[in-house]
Formats: C-alpha cells, sequence, structure tokens
C-alpha cells in the first residue's frame, strides 16, 4: 500500500473478538491507522469462528482482521497484563470489548497515561452481558421480520447491531481523538450493543409508530409506506422498489401497463402518485405487474427497465456474488497465509480516485517480538525471558 492514508501515524490497541470491536479496528487501520491487535496466547474465543477455509483456518477472524498487526500474551498472567498494559500507555489508545481484568481496568490505564482514549464495547449500558443475536430479540424486529401470517418471530442472518456499533466505536474514537488534539484530554467512551440498536429503532420511527399507538405488520417482502415487492421471472426473482411518483410512472411506462395501472386508480379512487396510495394498495397493483415479470426472463426484465429510474435488483446467493466477484472494483486478490488467495474487499470508504488493495490478516501473534522491540523497546533479552515464562507468545 502506498501514498499517505488520513489515519498515519495513529496508534491503536485493540483488545478485542467476535465482530464489532475487530471491525471497528479494522475499520481505522483501512483508514492508514496503526491497529495492533492483543490475543491471549493461543488465540481468543473467535480464533476458530466459522465459516472456516478448506484449512480449518478461521475466514471470519481473517476476514475482520485485515490490515492489522498481531501480538499474544498470556493475559492470565501478571506479567501478561503488564505487557498490555505497557502498550497501551504507549500507544494511548485502545478498543476493547474484554472484560476488565487486573491491571486493565480504565481506571488503572489512565492512571498511567492521563490523556488515554478508552472505547469499551458492552453489551448493555448497565454492563450485563448481550450479543446481537439478543439485542436483536429484545428490540422487536423479528417480529415484523418474516412472511404475513408467520406467527413466531423470525431472526435475520446480518449481524447489523455488531456491524453498526463497531462503526459507532471507529466513529466515536476519532472524535475523541480530534478533542484530544485540541485540548489534549482523553476520553472514555463505552458504547452498547443494546443502545444501538435501541437508538437505530428509534431514529427510524419504529418506536414513535408503536407509542402513537399503529401496530406494524409482518409484510414478507414489500416495501413498508410505499410499492416494492419480489416478483418471480421466468428464471429467478427480482425485488422492485418504488418510492418516488417518477419511479411509478417509470414503472408503469417501462412495463407498458400504464392504461391498466390508470383504469384500476380509477375504480379504486386512488392516486398512485401518492406514496401511501401505492401502499394500500399493493396487492392489486402486484397482481397487475406480476405477469409481465413472470413472463420474462431476468435479462428481459434488465433490458425492459433499463434508462428508467426503477429500483431493482435480481435476486442472488452468495456462491452467485463470488462468482461474479471479477471485475468488482472493491474487490481485489489476496494471498492469506494459511488460507490461499481469493477476492478480498478494501475499504469502502473511496480516498480520491486510487483504489487500494486489501492488506492481509496477520498470523496470530506474528509481530510480537517487532512489537515489544519497536514499540516498547525491550531489549531482545527481555523478549527472549517473557517468552520462556509465558509471559507472551508469537506466531
Amino acid at each position: 500500500m502506498t501514498g499517505t492514508l488520513p489515519l498515519d501515524g495513529m496508534r491503536v490497541v485493540e483488545l478485542s473478538s467476535f465482530v464489532a470491536t475487530p471491525l471497528g479496528g479494522m475499520t481505522l487501520a483501512q483508514l492508514g491507522a496503526d491497529v495492533i491487535r492483543v490475543d491471549q496466547v493461543g488465540g481468543g474465543p473467535d480464533i476458530d469462528r466459522w465459516p472456516l477455509a478448506p484449512s480449518g483456518r478461521s475466514l471470519y477472524w481473517a476476514g475482520l482482521n485485515k490490515g492489522k498487526r498481531s501480538v499474544t500474551v498470556d493475559l492470565r498472567s501478571a506479567e501478561g497484563r503488564e505487557v498490555a498494559a505497557d502498550l497501551v500507555a504507549e500507544c494511548g489508545v485502545v478498543l476493547t470489548n474484554a472484560p476488565p481484568r487486573p491491571g486493565l481496568t480504565y481506571d488503572e490505564l489512565s492512571a498511567v497515561r492521563a490523556d488515554l482514549i478508552h472505547v469499551q464495547l458492552q453489551g448493555t449500558r448497565e454492563g450485563g452481558n448481550a450479543v446481537d443475536y439478543t439485542v436483536n430479540a429484545a428490540t422487536g424486529f423479528p417480529s415484523i421480520t418474516g412472511p404475513s401470517g408467520q406467527e413466531t418471530p423470525v431472526n435475520h442472518a446480518l449481524p447489523a447491531w455488531d456491524v453498526a456499533c463497531g462503526l459507532y466505536m471507529a466513529i466515536g474514537l476519532l472524535a475523541a481523538e480530534r478533542h484530544r488534539l485540541r485540548t489534549g484530554e482523553g476520553q472514555r467512551l463505552q458504547v452498547a450493543l443494546q443502545d444501538v440498536a435501541l437508538a437505530t429503532a428509534g431514529n427510524l420511527g419504529y418506536l414513535a409508530e408503536a407509542q402513537l399507538g399503529e401496530s406494524r405488520p409482518r409484510l414478507g417482502n414489500h416495501l413498508f409506506g410505499d410499492f416494492g415487492r419480489d416478483f418471480a421471472t421466468a428464471d429467478g426473482r427480482v425485488m422492485v422498489a418504488v418510492l418516488t411518483a417518477r419511479h411509478w410512472r417509470d414503472l408503469v411506462d417501462a412495463t407498458g401497463l400504464g392504461e391498466v395501472a390508470g383504469a384500476l386508480e380509477r375504480a379504486l379512487g386512488a392516486d398512485f402518485r401518492r406514496a401511501g396510495d401505492r401502499y394500500g394498495h399493493r396487492e392489486a397493483l402486484g397482481g397487475v405487474l406480476a405477469h409481465w415479470f413472470a413472463s420474462r426472463t431476468c435479462e428481459q426484465v434488465a433490458d425492459g427497465l433499463k434508462g428508467a429510474s426503477v429500483l431493482w435488483s435480481r435476486y442472488r446467493d452468495f456462491a452467485e456474488v463470488a462468482a461474479g466477484l471479477h471485475g468488482e472494483p472493491l474487490m481485489a486478490p489476496l494471498d492469506q497465509p494459511g488460507i490461499g488467495t481469493h477476492l478480498a474487499p478494501g475499504s469502502p470508504v473511496r480516498l480520491g480516485d486510487a483504489s487500494r488493495p486489501p492488506d492481509p490478516a496477520p498470523l496470530l501473534g506474528e509481530h510480537t517480538d517487532q512489537v515489544l522491540r519497536d514499540v516498547l523497546s525491550l531489549p531482545r533479552q527481555r523478549i527472549e525471558a517473557l517468552r520462556a515464562n509465558g509471559a507472551v507468545g508469537g506466531p
């Protein structure tokens, strides 16, 4: 990777596992920060998390730790925790979801470095345990996910709150670092998964809607508040979404169903230029349009909607997506040790016109000696003694 990135010169210690905190750290690393992930010797609880490569290595771990350096210490020992604390004191920024351990609490770390920036992921604001799956269940989303008539809750596969939380952690850290540059003061930041989910439900109006007496129904693949749904084609399935009067006009023009839609509009006393009317009569409109899609292949649908403002996409599974990655500008070949060469994403944040390929994730403990030598300035004999005592590990 060449050129100067915005966070060049920033150094972050990451004490983490699973999704949110590693994603926050990787986001910073892809913007140029030197992110040093500190794990227990032998790996943390996510070291073998699925999905796995044919070699048995975790694709999940490698995917969320690209571009970082890896140090392993024995966090169960006082000597190992002292090494981790020294790294935090030297770097001045820590991103963590690790449980508090003696010598690594905020109070102890900030007593050594007064301008410390300490970003802590929590499950709940009170410090209780929670993960994406439990937070999602507690905030109501499974009750409106799934087909109409479904009686039991339906989870979704995307760990949305982990992803959002990781990005909130990165944004909070950058805000605290800017504050420190201006004032010299450190910051203690706490981001709870439950708060992120609750804030999102509130910001999108779901909670106010419920407070004011409306009960959101399950809609399957229908778009709430406007016309949008899935349609079967001759060779697959597509999702179509209408969000404006122009989208609707272009859809009926492209399908040649303007007269039929107009007659339906008059018969129902509706105005399909209005989102509410399109939503209220979504079943009737879907019935009008279904034959046009069903009588065409996805390629013919693409030709028919070409040049229109209609929002649509063909449904694909991950195998189809993976097969079509060549030529995708976000993706580049990555030779990941222990896994092999595959196409992997770089940062979705584009900095100018340059496209920066992804850096591989480290081997567990790969940079232990390097970091202890270059960051903590420990002599070789001290590093060897730490290794002999089992206080630090290696690749």
